[in-house]
């Protein structure tokens, strides 16, 4: 190579995508972060906000990784962003411990779960209808992460397809340009064929079926004993950096710094109560059948290396959700979130959240007041607010409790809602599969996947389905 070499501006930009949540300085959502903890700021806000009135230099990520970006401003965001971690809570912020005990004792339970008395048989079929409805939920909501709710709607509506019944497709030349008449447009691509009908042939990679499998790999390796720490050396070992995202992005730079769990979680991480870890929880609950508690612990040794209270809270909540909804009464969402619930503090912000949506559902509000409600609360313009633990469950809360019981209807609304809709698709539709069992899910959306998972960890980078539901199962009765 010249001596001379410069990257190309395409070059610099296409390796700036990939350090993005690195530097673990983003100012603005540090601030927005801290105020939502309860955080007494005092002088640091003045200072945070004379920070974010220079035009930021984040403006411009090329400049950056050529040299130009100010690194003075890089050197105080640092240090502001490492001051929040030592200020006090205010004395009306909500109770919302990170320490497993701490949370524990500030639970409030109110559902008594039955034991799991079914067969290893029976075990399986559920737990496969578990791992084949996440998959299908994921795959709804792929190609449309990151839109606005709005754009999700005008694109469905045009292809016909509004209520979503069934994957997306390319739309047709006529089609697209109904959509492009309305505000806000998005488009289709034809090189996301991949995640679109009739081109899907299996599952592509995403994080939300890499993390069920690196929580099942865990368990293989290390056993119903793992550790925090067994976590982020299995990342480390296993799972490419680029291919984590927000929080475990950063949480994996901070191993590689020694800076080991439970710091990682907060050390230069804005982004510790996004959903990255509510997206972990799945084989927790898969591998614990009427046992919450003991699914909601195994969470939160997962979560607490990349995230704090409702970061962590969101894990565990699902997990529990999850290992409930095995013994629970069938379509009674309800009687699941309130289980999901027991396991995390009364007290807590997402607590709050989620009974909110459950309070209007029970007053009798439509399923698009209650998003609209969501919408109030959240603006998903704002990456903080589109990506948080809090507002994604409050859209899952939704979808199970409207989805009239039905996986279609179900997976359907998660990913109408808006806000991060793989996710949210990928939770609903691992619940459902779970209560009702591989042989209930619709035909529809099952076919397609072609019983093949392909993800980005090793050992697993296309593996069968069934035969992948076999040995979760396999596993689990192991160590139970």
């Amino acid at each position: 190579m010249p001596q001379d070499y410069r990257p190309s501006e395409a070059d610099l930009t296409a390796w700036v995508n990939k350090q993005v949540w690195l530097d673990g300085c983003d100012l603005a959502i540090e601030y927005q972060q801290a105020r939502q903890e309860g955080r007494v700021l005092g002088a640091l806000e003045d200072t945070i906000k004379s920070l974010l009135a220079v035009p930021a230099p984040d403006n411009n990520w090329v400049q950056h990784i050529g040299g130009q970006r100010d690194s003075a401003w890089l050197a105080r965001a640092g240090a502001v962003v490492d001051a929040v971690q030592d200020l006090p809570y205010a004395p009306d912020a909500p109770h919302e411990p990170d320490a497993l005990a701490d949370i524990q004792a500030a639970r409030q339970p109110t559902v008594k779960v039955p034991a799991w008395k079914g067969s290893t048989a029976r075990w399986q079929k559920h737990l496969h209808g578990g791992l084949l409805g996440r998959i299908c939920g994921c795959m709804l909501g792929k190609p449309v992460e990151g839109w606005p709710r709005a754009a999700i709607a005008t694109t469905t509506q045009a292809c016909k397809n509004w209520p979503i019944r069934n994957y997306f497709t390319l739309p047709t030349p006529a089609q697209q340009r109904a959509i492009e008449k309305q505000k806000p447009a998005r488009q289709l691509h034809k090189h996301w064929r991949s995640v679109l009908l009739p081109h899907m042939s299996g599952m592509v990679e995403d994080d939300d079926t890499n993390y069920t499998v690196i929580g099942f790999e865990l368990l293989k390796k290390f056993g119903a004993n793992f550790t925090p720490l067994n976590v982020a050396g299995y990342w480390c070992d296993n799972v490419p950096a680029f291919h984590t995202c927000t929080a475990e992005r950063v949480a994996y730079r901070n191993f590689l710094q020694n800076i080991l769990p439970p710091h990682s979680a907060r050390y230069r991480n804005p982004f510790r109560e996004w959903i990255g870890a509510q997206i972990r929880a799945d084989y927790f609950g898969y591998a614990n059948p009427g046992r919450p508690e003991r699914a909601a612990e195994w969470a939160w040794r997962d979560a607490s290396i990349s995230h704090v209270k409702n970061g962590i809270y969101g894990e565990m909540w699902v997990a529990a959700m999850l290992a409930a909804t095995y013994v629970a009464p069938k379509g009674d969402w309800a009687w699941v979130i309130r289980a999901g619930l027991d396991q995390i503090p009364a007290g807590c912000r997402l607590a709050g959240d989620i009974k909110t949506i459950m309070q209007l559902h029970a007053a009798g509000s439509s399923f698009d007041a209650v998003v609209d409600q969501i919408h109030k609360q959240w603006d998903e313009t704002k990456h903080h607010d589109w990506c948080h633990t809090n507002s994604n469950a409050q859209v899952v809360a939704a979808a199970l409790l409207f989805g009239a019981d039905d996986y279609t209807q179900t997976i359907g609304q998660a990913v109408m809602a808006g806000f991060d809709t793989d996710c949210n698709g990928a939770t609903t539709g691992s619940l459902w599969g779970i209560m009702h069992g591989v042989d209930a899910l619709p035909k529809h959306w099952t076919k397609p996947i072609k019983n093949i998972l392909r993800t980005g960890i090793t050992g697993y980078h296309e593996v069968k389905i069934d035969q992948l539901a076999k040995e979760m199962t396999k596993l689990a009765v192991k160590l139970k």
